[in-house]
């Protein structure tokens, strides 16, 4: 179940009043009830938009059709009886990156690196979330890293010396890691990096945040998960 159905079923703990309107035909409330049974609604109104019923829970309002099955919170639209959010769905498929046109060549590379499975990480070396996803990466099992050096020098502005003193090192990977889980300074170097070209490859994806990952069948996800559990979910599609 993805977090954004977790919260539907899990946030609200007040008790369900109802206080429906007169103007909502009895059988219609009752059938959204009966499907929506962990949701614990106050009432239940006729939206302005035809087919469309306003589900008052706690203080936040969703929006239900006549079936219950599929409600729209904050712009998503879930399908309760599949457990999908069929809007993420969209925008992860409209999103989708072509892993071919990733220069892997110019990715440092780690994880487990006969597997089949991949993804790959546009990271900054001073942006405290990658960090983050470094530690994550450290108990994720089975799984290929493809790392670019994005650094964003607009609000990092030595990142850009510490992504070229990790490029130009003997162990990248290692190097990477002292980097950011230790605060490992690297020494100033003048190898020729792809930094320049990765940096225009985040444009064209439009990637302007770090970290940005994006798994081998496209699907593309800002910021770092928490544990290595919801990474690896999301990497298998769960």
């Amino acid at each position: 179940m993805r977090p954004l159905l977790l919260l539907i079923s899990m946030l609200f703990s007040l008790p369900a009043l109802a206080n429906d309107s007169a103007t909502v035909d009895t059988s219609i409330a009752e059938h959204i009830r009966k499907a929506l049974p962990t949701v614990p609604i106050i009432a239940i109104k006729k939206s302005p938009m035809q087919g469309l019923y306003e589900l008052q829970v706690g203080n936040q309002i969703l929006y239900s059709d006549a079936s219950g099955r599929y409600l729209m919170r904050g712009g998503h639209i879930l399908d309760m009886q599949a457990k999908r959010d069929l809007t993420q769905q969209r925008l992860e498929d409209i999103n989708r990156v072509d892993w071919s046109s990733l220069p892997l060549d110019k990715a440092i590379i780690s994880g487990d690196k006969k597997s089949n499975t991949s993804i790959a990480i546009f990271t900054d070396p001073e942006c405290p979330y990658c960090k983050g996803l470094e530690k994550t990466l450290k108990e994720v099992k089975g799984i290929k890293v493809y790392t670019f050096l994005f650094p964003l020098t607009s609000i990092h502005p030595h990142s850009r010396a510490k992504a070229e003193g990790i490029w130009c090192s003997k162990n990248q990977h290692a190097t990477l890691l002292k980097v950011m889980l230790a605060g490992f300074v690297p020494p100033k170097t003048s190898c020729k990096t792809p930094i320049d070209d990765i940096a225009k490859i985040a444009a064209k994806l439009n990637i302007h945040g770090t970290p940005a990952i994006i798994a081998s069948d496209g699907r593309r996800m800002s910021g770092a998960p928490r544990t290595a559990e919801a990474l690896t979910n999301w990497i298998a599609n769960k």
